[in-house]
């Protein structure tokens, strides 16, 4: 899963912030590169054992870390009851630990798709 993780990751970034750190969005709600919500943050915190503070999503490289803890916890094998995709990953940073089965989250994998386009 850590190699599905590292190649999504910049079409994470690409989509969700354009690579600013600095990027704020959804009202203020969703911050940094990979416009992490205050609940992500708590919850890595809760599922690691982090002290992760609501300013570190403004760090590039806390915030990657913070979503491979979140993306490993939600995404994994066992948890999703097979192997995960960049598709259910995707949808899960997008959508939170269901949102790879919302139906919502498809137009968002859609602009994962495109990104990955993009880069190449």
């Amino acid at each position: 899963m850590e190699s599905l993780i590292v190649l999504l990751l910049p079409a994470l970034i690409q989509v969700e912030s354009s690579g600013i750190d600095s990027a704020v969005g959804d009202n203020g709600r969703a911050v940094g590169c990979l416009q992490l919500w205050q609940i992500y943050v708590r919850d890595v915190n809760r599922i690691a054992g982090t002290d992760y503070v609501y300013d570190d999503r403004y760090d590039r490289k806390k915030s990657i870390e913070m979503t491979k803890i979140y993306l490993r916890h939600y995404g994994s094998e066992k948890r999703l009851g097979h192997k995960p995709t960049l598709q259910d990953l995707a949808r899960i940073h997008n959508g939170g630990p269901d949102g790879y089965k919302n139906p919502k989250t498809l137009k968002y994998w859609r602009k994962i798709e495109q990104a990955f386009k993009d880069m190449k």
